[in-house]
């Protein structure tokens, strides 16, 4: 449905010859403006030029309080406009795909080799999730597809974030159909030289009875494996060591543009797909 709600945002240049040679190609922009306005007031609300943190003082109002909270506010709004310089983009990216299709996902995480804090967009076609998954909370795994290059991955391999000796060699992964079709709209083709090599690597935050390791239970973990070679190249402890809960760490956001019947919101494709369509042949 995706695929063929893409073809009505009229972004692809074409030429058609049916029913006659020359016929009109032009698509109703109802679909694009719809989801352009949307980007452009939530970037607008989401992202003001002074920095999107605000703070709350909760319970007892004081002039220590108030210190600490701007300093907190201050703090983090320089982490999102000045450390994290890739925040905005990939904040705009997910708002993009999040009026069209209806869900759209971020992480946020530590990268030990930028030795700071890393805020990106999930493409929907790059994260698996449970078909009974109601919340990213309270399901008990999901993983993250990652396209690596190499020189990232020796340097994931030198900070000691992974361990792999046999991992292979970087090949160029098979395209999604999702990520396909929005390649072909785009005028876009896959390379095939060893500049696009890649690896690609299954984050899988699942839950692990491991023996020997903490209490006799499932507890949660991130087990990373490497696909073409199926090797494991790191598990880490996914708590708070000392909680005495054991409570998963989430990193991913989940945003819905509205929320649907199940896990995944809907969007604009949804609402206005049959619209445009008709529009369209109407326009035409």
């Amino acid at each position: 449905m995706f695929e063929r709600g893409f073809d009505l945002l009229g972004l692809k240049l074409e030429e058609k010859s049916e029913p006659f040679e020359g016929a009109c190609s032009a698509v109703h922009p109802v679909l694009i403006e719809s989801a352009v306005k949307f980007q452009s007031k939530a970037s607008q609300e989401l992202f003001p030029p002074a920095g999107p943190v605000k703070a709350q003082i909760l319970g007892e109002y004081t002039d220590e309080k108030q210190e600490q909270a701007q300093r907190v506010k201050d703090f983090m709004n320089y982490q999102l406009t000045a450390q994290i310089p890739e925040y905005f983009d990939e904040m705009e990216r997910s708002l993009f795909q999040l009026a069209l299709v209806g869900s759209a996902f971020k992480k946020n995480y530590f990268d030990v080799g930028l030795n700071r804090i890393v805020s990106e967009f999930v493409p929907l076609d790059q994260f698996y999730v449970s078909y009974y998954a109601t919340n990213l909370e309270t399901v008990d795994s999901y993983t993250h597809l990652i396209h690596m290059s190499p020189v990232e991955m020796e340097r994931c391999l030198i900070a000691e974030m992974y361990e792999g000796e046999d991992i292979g060699d970087p090949y160029a992964p098979e395209l999604t159909d999702l990520t396909a079709k929005m390649d072909n709209i785009m005028g876009l083709s896959q390379g095939s030289n060893a500049n696009d090599a890649q690896y690609v690597l299954l984050e899988q935050h699942v839950y692990l009875d491991l023996d020997g390791f903490e209490e006799d239970m499932s507890l949660p973990y991130i087990v990373t494996v490497e696909e073409q070679s199926q090797q494991v190249i790191g598990i880490r402890r996914n708590y708070n060591k000392d909680d005495p809960r054991k409570n998963k760490k989430t990193f991913f956001t989940h945003y819905k543009y509205v929320p649907g019947f199940g896990f995944y919101g809907l969007g604009l494709i949804h609402f206005l797909g049959n619209l445009t369509m008709t529009a369209t042949s109407a326009l035409r």
